[in-house]
């Protein structure tokens, strides 16, 4: 039940300069006697996520959205009332960090049945880069994050049932999120609270370890630190020299991952030394090598090599003359602001209607940071990249990447090809939409499906919009692929029924008959039916009893050769002079194609393709006819062939694939085109020199505008 609206008098729109103590004064009224699902007061999650931002950065809008986190659900028309008294900036900060909470609600389920209890998983990392893709801002992120430990903060405290979904969450998501900005103030606090949650025995025991030692540890502490600061003073350095907490679920980890003891862990014990430039650094590494025994193996320069978050520092063990040992890390002010405040300690915004270029690369490198892309896609770049994809959720809160422009039936087809097959409608964010609908990062989309039915041919019309993905395309034209192989076996099945009832040879097994005309199946020789590349008339000759064997010639017809130069474009019958021969149309040989002949009567010997489906039957009939045949000169012979191109129908088409023709200085002696449900059938004819030259052609008609594929007949 939302509260009614106050009554009190506007503050000016200026006010999101209000400091803090002002604006709690205001929300109190609305927050007082409501709680949090998790049990947590609105007033103390405020007051908390407040206090963990303040250290971070000095920013007034940034704390009058965390105290005015939760107005959204208290007041009837909050947009409104956060714009009049705290200004736009402050509304859409409250706005975006309440989407993001929404958000993290609605995969919390999700997440949590994830097989990888500390890592990350897929949806984790989707998830991830979500989360920059929706902020406007990236102090909302900053924003969610104290809010999600000071909820962690909460269970800790009150020990209150229920944080393991929260705590499973925080380590998959959320903790090397914060690691990813740098923010190490909030990224080992997250870890150690979701781990007391998650394994509170463990925690338990290295908390007990580490209380024990203390006394130990503080003394071996101060007495480092007042050697360290002689040795640098030695050197004219003037550096400050502090202790370096460790966090518990750094040391389990450590411990897991390396498979040591406690007290074989080598940097409980640390220091951290800050000096004043890059060069003090290393001269002070320099110092306490000489001063202590380094440990070789356990040293990292990440000032040369940084992280990935952008962190700096030297890091190197040492071991003092009692052989105890020591982590020092070794960094300038700088550095240590930026480790400790992460990229918060950096972030400007426009101040006065000025707007500063740095800050703008700044905050394109920070989205490219965020969406983690190195790791995800790494050939991807920084700024073409982090623009290309898009976020949306199912109504389950699955997050499903895709294309950015993607429609709502690129989300069917990537759900499941038969929910993009049946796709007839759809809701986004509850509205029904054009499935033209170019989607947006962090909607809701619901697909309307039917029982039955296929995928419209309008679909793979590029400039109608249905499809941005070239994944959806392809599911697209196999379906309709499918849809033609089925609809030419049927028409096949037909020609070769006709044909066996005009021979009266309807008790043949259609099985049988395939066999016998070389084919594996009668799906497969009825689709030949259909397409030309076999004749039904070859069933006659097949179901016909054998012809006599012709006369022998006097030639034999094996031998080498012919040595006698022969015509123009001619074949040579080995060891035969002077017999006529004739390239056959049903696969239009061309040198240097492989090349079997078949004596015919009366008409010489037929050329066929040694892979020529009308061969095989004919071979199957009257093996004794072949003969062997090789390529005669072929200079300045010319072969004709068939190009069988398929593509969807449009104006120009014909036009671009002719012009590709001329470029290439083809003849074309021959086109046969038809178009049926918008998708183009084109023969072509061409006159070529050498098969090879087939290859190339084809290869440029595949790169022409909505050709699907392109083949030699």
């Amino acid at each position: 039940m939302r509260a009614a609206e106050p009554t009190d008098e506007p503050v000016p729109a200026a006010a999101s300069a209000l400091d803090l103590r002002r604006t709690f004064e205001l929300v109190e009224p609305f927050y007082q006697d409501r709680s949090l699902g998790t049990g947590e007061s609105y007033l103390a999650h405020a007051r908390g996520i407040a206090q963990i931002v303040a250290p971070l950065r000095s920013d007034a809008d940034l704390l009058c959205a965390a105290c005015l986190f939760g107005v959204h659900d208290v007041l009837r028309e909050p947009d409104e009332w956060l714009r009049a008294r705290f200004g736009a900036g402050v509304a859409q900060l409250v706005a975006d960090l309440r989407r993001l909470t929404k958000l993290s609600e609605q995969t919390r389920k999700q997440g949590a049945s994830s097989s990888n209890r500390h890592g990350s998983d897929e949806q984790a990392e989707v998830l991830r880069r979500m989360l920059l893709a929706m902020a406007n801002d990236l102090r909302v992120v900053l924003l969610h994050l104290a809010s999600r430990l000071q909820t962690l903060r909460y269970y800790a405290s009150t020990r209150q049932p229920g944080a393991e979904p929260i705590a499973h969450e925080t380590m998959r998501l959320y903790a090397p999120l914060a690691n990813r900005l740098g923010v190490w103030q909030l990224k080992w606090e997250l870890e150690d609270l979701s781990f007391r949650s998650l394994e509170p025995e463990t925690y338990k025991g290295i908390a007990q370890l580490l209380d024990e030692k203390r006394i130990e540890r503080q003394d071996f502490i101060e007495h480092s630190t007042l050697n360290l600061l002689q040795i640098l003073r030695a050197e004219g350095i003037a550096a400050r020299v502090v202790g370096r907490p460790k966090h518990i679920y750094s040391i389990v980890n450590k411990m897991r991952t390396k498979r040591l003891t406690f007290d074989q862990l080598r940097d409980v014990r640390g220091l951290r030394v800050i000096v004043d430039s890059v060069a003090h650094c290393y001269q002070a590494l320099s110092a306490i090598h000489q001063q202590w025994t380094a440990v070789t193996s356990d040293y990292d320069d990440y000032i040369a090599r940084p992280k990935p978050n952008g962190y700096q520092s030297l890091h190197t063990v040492v071991i003092d003359a009692e052989d105890r040992a020591l982590e020092i890390q070794i960094r300038t002010q700088q550095m240590h602001e930026s480790a400790e405040l992460g990229l918060a300690a950096h972030w400007r915004y426009k101040e006065g209607g000025r707007h500063n270029s740095q800050d703008e690369q700044r905050v394109a490198w920070l989205r490219q940071l965020l969406a983690w892309r190195e790791e995800v896609e790494p050939t991807a770049t920084a700024a073409s990249d982090a623009d290309a994809r898009i976020y949306v959720l199912t109504p389950q809160a699955r997050v499903i990447e895709l294309p950015a422009g993607a429609t709502p039936v690129d989300f069917a087809f990537h759900i499941h090809s038969e929910v993009g097959y049946r796709c007839r409608g759809a809701r986004v964010n509850g509205a029904i939409v054009p499935l033209i609908t170019p989607l947006k990062n962090g909607q809701t989309v619901e697909i309307i499906s039917a029982k039955t039915g296929g995928p419209s041919r309008d679909w793979l019309n590029v400039d109608l919009g249905y499809l941005k993905s070239a994944r959806s395309r392809a599911k697209v034209r196999q379906w309709f692929n499918a849809l033609e192989f089925e609809q030419s076996i049927a028409a096949g099945r037909d020609l070769i029924e006709k044909e066996l009832q005009r021979l009266g040879k309807t008790a043949v097994k259609l099985d049988d008959l395939a066999k016998l005309l070389g084919f594996d199946s009668i799906d497969l020789l009825a689709v030949a039916a259909t397409k030309d590349e076999f004749s039904v008339r070859s069933i006659e000759h097949a179901l016909s009893p054998a012809l006599p064997q012709l006369e022998p010639t006097p030639a034999p017809l094996v031998g080498k050769p012919h040595d006698a130069p022969a015509g123009k474009g001619q074949v040579l019958v080995v060891g035969v002079d002077s017999l006529l021969t004739l390239l056959a149309r049903c696969c239009r040989p061309a040198p240097p194609d492989e090349i079997v002949g078949y004596v015919t009567r009366g008409k010489g010997v037929s050329i066929h393709r040694a892979m020529c489906s009308d061969l095989r039957s004919l071979l199957h009939r009257a093996p004794e006819r072949v003969v062997e045949v090789t390529w005669g000169s072929q200079r300045d012979a010319l072969y004709p062939v068939e190009l069988l191109v398929m593509a969807q129908d449009r104006p120009g088409l014909l036009r671009d694939i002719s012009e590709l023709y001329a470029r290439e200085k083809l003849n074309v002696i021959g086109v046969n085109s038809s178009s049926t449900h918008g998708e183009a059938r084109m023969l072509f004819t061409v006159e070529i020199q050498n098969a090879a030259d087939v290859s190339r052609v084809l290869t440029a008609v595949r790169e022409i505008k909505d050709v699907f594929s392109a083949r030699r007949r």
